[in-house]
């Protein structure tokens, strides 16, 4: 099974450097980005599209489904909650630390990065029980980065440049 993954266009935490959890929808540029994203990957046959039940993610979807595809929505690749760093700069914390698979830190009330990996690993070992031959993910960056994990490993452990910017696509095979 090819597996597509999608990170969702800008939305206004990201063009303000900020952490979010609220349910922002896409800025005009995130809608653009979604547009290109369209274009690049129109040819592409999705048996299914399944994405995150975030707007951002929701709205991305909606937008490259040229072909309309059934999309479904999963609670299990929604983003990795920052919790009470809702509204904070992303400088409020050591982002490299923030996404290290290794640390002892705990940020708030942020969910843990070994959690929130686990409830991504569970989603694509569900995945592999399906019959799809090629399946489009729309989600976000933290989700990038835990497919990153599974399919090329925890590496050094270091996740902050490892996630996919907005609209940016990866193509993996499960």
């Amino acid at each position: 099974m090819k597996i597509y993954i999608v990170r969702h266009g800008q939305v206004p935490h990201n063009a303000l450097g900020k952490y979010n959890t609220t349910d922002e929808d896409l800025t005009e540029l995130g809608i653009k980005q979604a547009e290109e994203l369209r274009d690049k990957i129109k040819n592409i046959d999705f048996d299914i599209i399944i994405s995150s039940p975030l707007n951002r993610a929701k709205h991305t979807a909606k937008i490259v489904n040229v072909n309309n595809t059934k999309i479904i929505y999963d609670n299990r690749i929604m983003e990795r909650s920052c919790g009470d760093l809702s509204g904070k700069p992303l400088t409020v914390t050591n982002r490299e630390e923030y996404w290290n698979y290794n640390t002892t830190i705990q940020y708030g009330t942020s969910e843990n990065i070994k959690v929130f990996f686990e409830r991504i690993f569970e989603f694509l070992d569900d995945l592999k029980t399906k019959e799809y031959k090629s399946v489009l993910i729309v989600a976000h960056s933290g989700v990038s980065k835990a497919f990153s994990c599974y399919f090329e490993g925890i590496q050094s452990g270091m996740f902050l440049n490892r996630g996919l910017k907005n609209c940016e696509i990866k193509e993996y095979k499960l």
